[in-house]
């Protein structure tokens, strides 16, 4: 049996058809993994088609029926009800970036990275100056910056205090931070609605949680009235941290993704000859 540049090229095309296919899945999973609103309406439809196929097999027509008008007329009523979500969630697809961060950064780099962000939020927290901190990791917030003042200047803690301090007509939007670099400051981000958020937070805890509902980004917030330091990721607040609990989820968080791989690895690993 000869094969003919006619079967390789067949092949070759399937191959590419389903590696294509397999793609859109994973950013679809990785966005809906990163996107707290993109997992609870992926969660909704799971649930709707999984009802559908019980009601079938176990004969229940009313439900059924019911069923049947829910995902004929469902993906209409979504795109009314949820026409800000949609919007936003298309606009993250468009600002994910394919190859991670701008820039990776060294162990050196983060450490220093860590260290003036520590130093500045210490002052802040001291000395009772709101401030919201953005870090930017594998979606990207260039929406957001372009709509604020740009500075791209190299991160340091004077800097940051200098933006959050009350005289400076920046200090009460957020500052964005891009690698080691400050990219730049008065950005302002979508406010969360989420009941879990106490109704006595201020707009800079809600602009923080807002974020990390929509983004993988990390938002830092000292508050003006407490001088308590919280942090918004992966769609939580994390309320009341120490300087130590502040300092190590950064160096956690900041780790690239093969460093964590690799740490998962190791753990298996030593799990697996301690079970030996």
């Amino acid at each position: 049996m000869s094969i003919t540049l006619t079967d390789v090229l067949s092949l070759v095309r399937n191959i590419v058809d389903i590696s294509l296919v397999w793609l859109i899945f994973y950013f679809i999973l990785k966005n809906i993994k990163n996107n707290v609103k993109l997992s609870l309406i992926f969660k909704g439809v799971a649930f709707i088609i999984i009802l559908k196929f019980a009601s079938d097999f176990f004969g229940f027509k009313t439900i059924g029926v019911l069923l049947e008008y829910v995902i004929q007329w469902g993906p209409i009523a979504l795109i009314v009800i949820f026409q800000p979500e949609i919007r936003n969630i298309l606009e993250q697809l468009g600002r994910s970036q394919l190859l991670g961060r701008h820039k990776v950064l060294t162990v050196d780099e983060r450490e220093r990275m860590v260290y003036e962000m520590v130093n500045a939020i210490d002052y802040l927290r001291k000395e009772r100056i709101g401030a919201l901190i953005v870090i930017e990791r594998d979606i990207s917030l260039g929406n957001y910056i372009d709509k604020a003042k740009k500075l791209y200047a190299d991160l340091s803690s004077d800097l940051l205090i200098a933006i959050f301090y009350e005289g400076n007509p920046l200090h009460d939007g957020g500052v964005i931070i891009q690698g080691d670099r400050i990219t730049c400051a008065g950005a302002v981000f979508p406010t969360s609605s989420s009941p879990k958020l106490n109704r006595r937070l201020g707009t800079r805890h809600r602009a923080a949680l807002g974020l990390a509902e929509e983004t993988d980004a990390i938002c830092i917030v000292v508050s003006e009235e407490t001088g308590r330091v919280s942090i918004a990721v992966k769609g939580e607040m994390l309320y009341n941290l120490t300087l130590d609990d502040v300092r190590m989820m950064l160096i956690d968080e900041l780790k690239p993704k093969q460093d964590i791989d690799l740490e998962l690895e190791t753990e298996e690993e030593e799990i697996y000859e301690e079970d030996k």
